[in-house]
C-alpha cells in the first residue's frame, strides 16, 4: 500500500505564497514511476484539476493558475511540490494529492492540505 501525505498549508493573505509537499511512502517500488498530480476542492465546487507532472517530468496547469503555480518532483525524496505565488482568495480550497502509478493504472490520494487566502 502507498501512503500520500500532503503538508504546508495555512492562511495566507492575498498576493503572498505559499509551497505544499506531497510525501509518498510504504510500497512505492519507485516514486519515478508516479505520475503526480495536486487537486483542490472548494466549498460547494467540484474537485479540479490545479497541476500535474509525468514520469518524464512534463508539467500541465490549470489556466487559472497558469503563470502563478509551479509544480516539481524530487524523486530521491519521493515528494512532489506545488510553489504558490499571487495567491487570490479564489484559491482558497482543500488541496489534493494524488500519486498515479502508470504502469498498473492506479492511483493514491492523500487526506489533503486546508489553504485560506484571505486579508
Amino acid at each position: 500500500q502507498v501512503q500520500v501525505v500532503e503538508s504546508g498549508g495555512g492562511l495566507v493573505q492575498p498576493g503572498g505564497s505559499l509551497r505544499l509537499s506531497c510525501a509518498a511512502s510504504g510500497s512505492i517500488l519507485s516514486f519515478s514511476m508516479y505520475a503526480m498530480g495536486w487537486y483542490r476542492q472548494a466549498p460547494g465546487k467540484q474537485l479540479e484539476l490545479v497541476a500535474n507532472i509525468t514520469t518524464y517530468g512534463r508539467t500541465n496547469y490549470a489556466d487559472s493558475v497558469e503563470g502563478r503555480f509551479t509544480i516539481s518532483r524530487e524523486n530521491a525524496k519521493n515528494t512532489v511540490y506545488l510553489q504558490m505565488t499571487s495567491l487570490k482568495p479564489e484559491d482558497t480550497a482543500v488541496y489534493y494529492c494524488n500519486a498515479y502509478q502508470v504502469r498498473v493504472g492506479r492511483g493514491y490520494w492523500g487526506q489533503g492540505t486546508q489553504v485560506t487566502v484571505s486579508s
